[in-house]
């Protein structure tokens, strides 16, 4: 009786801890980083919008592997280490969901595409991460990438830049998509909850509010998600704002006052994707360790400015040159031919992700969380994934800032 007794203690201590470690994850309590990463995920065969478009079998890989030198001491074109792996297998998302765990993150953001007419890019997530055996290991969420989608990979230098996909979607399509992600995403075990709500970012505010036709009507729409989560038993929606103060892909237009528009619309956070939307690159390759303070400058003042918290970013690297056509001469004349970041080395990442640990845990107040573009941006030259030249070096540089002790 008495070895019946300890051995049920014991799995009741198990239960709790186990539980009390999920509840901490998912709610983002203040005494544990969210360390995340953002997912760009078009490195998959089959998406039926790119095979019209470009032919069966292609994937985003195809522009690394024709990626070539524009300028002396270029390191084009990218070798991944693992690879041209395609992310929409289980178990190829199995094995990046290890690498980042075992290193320190743990929650990925995805990129995710959805377009009045429906999905893109959705087989790396629905097919790929959400059915890979160790999914349970890591947190996600998703910024909705709702920007145009324009002809541009590669994009030949003087081509009209078309529109394929408008990412402005009607009223009526956002009360359908928000069911979806209730639906499909927000109700997974594993979707990262700030204070019991869903994290969901807006990539593009400004296509969001034109969808609606106001601010006002934008503001209701947002407020109709949050009441339809509490409904189906969530604690409501963490609205994240993806703020940025330079535009970077053709056709996007800065908003004029990013805090009004935070209060206006009711949002919960703020953030950005990358450094470049807050820093001009002044040369060739400019200085990462330049455009890391420029864009700590900023932080400094979104910190002042916006009536949220501002999650920082850290972004590991910027080249959009493979999305050059081989075919253009490159030069600085706007995305993707435009100026990189240079001297993005693991150990100067590395003091970045450190240098904003230690800004964040400076004010009490903040929440504990980063996103670090990219995990895997190889056309645009930031990605954790490793290469041939680096291996493993960039996840290590995470993990010695933020891996267990």
């Amino acid at each position: 009786m008495k070895y019946f007794n300890r051995l049920h203690w014991i799995i009741f201590l198990a239960l709790f801890a186990s539980c009390g470690e999920q509840h901490t994850r998912q709610q983002g309590n203040a005494e544990d980083w969210i360390v995340a990463a953002y997912y760009f995920p078009n490195y998959h065969t089959g998406d039926p919008r790119n095979e019209q478009q470009k032919g069966a079998g292609w994937s985003e890989w195809e522009l690394v592997k024709q990626a070539k030198p524009r300028f002396e001491g270029h390191r084009q074109p990218l070798v991944p280490e693992w690879g041209y792996l395609d992310e929409k297998d289980p178990e190829v998302m199995a094995k990046k969901i290890d690498a980042a765990t075992d290193h320190g993150i743990n929650c990925f953001i995805f990129d995710w595409y959805m377009f009045e007419d429906g999905p893109f890019l959705n087989h790396c997530l629905d097919s790929g991460f959400l059915k890979a055996r160790n999914v349970a290991d890591i947190d996600f969420a998703l910024m909705w990438a709702n920007h145009d989608w324009v002809d541009i990979h590669p994009y030949k230098l003087g081509d009209e830049q078309r529109i394929l996909y408008p990412g402005k979607v009607s009223p009526e399509r956002f009360e359908e998509i928000g069911d979806f992600l209730i639906e499909h995403y927000f109700r997974q075990p594993n979707y990262l909850k700030i204070d019991g709500k869903p994290y969901f970012s807006v990539y593009d505010i400004q296509r969001f509010v034109e969808g609606f036709g106001s601010r006002e009507a934008a503001k209701a729409a947002m407020d109709r998600l949050r009441e339809k989560a509490v409904a189906a038993g969530l604690g409501g929606v963490h609205w994240n704002l993806v703020a940025w103060g330079s535009p970077i892909l053709p056709g996007e237009v800065v908003p004029e006052d990013t805090p009004a528009l935070i209060s206006q619309l009711g949002f919960d956070s703020s953030t950005s994707y990358v450094w470049i939307h807050h820093v001009h690159l002044p040369d060739t390759s400019t200085d990462y360790n330049y455009v890391r303070d420029r864009y700590f400058e900023h932080w400094d003042d979104a910190r002042q400015e916006y009536p949220v918290q501002y999650i920082p970013n850290v972004t590991m690297g910027w080249d959009s040159s493979p999305r050059c056509h081989p075919s253009s001469t490159w030069t600085n004349t706007g995305y993707p031919f435009m100026n990189t970041i240079g001297n993005n080395t693991p150990d100067n990442f590395r003091t970045a992700l450190r240098l904003t640990k230690e800004r964040v845990e400076a004010h009490p107040s903040s929440l504990k969380f980063l996103n670090i573009n990219c995990w895997n941006e190889w056309t645009e030259g930031s990605y954790l994934e490793p290469d041939t030249v680096n291996g493993m070096a960039y996840l290590q540089a995470v993990k010695d800032v933020f891996g267990e002790d």
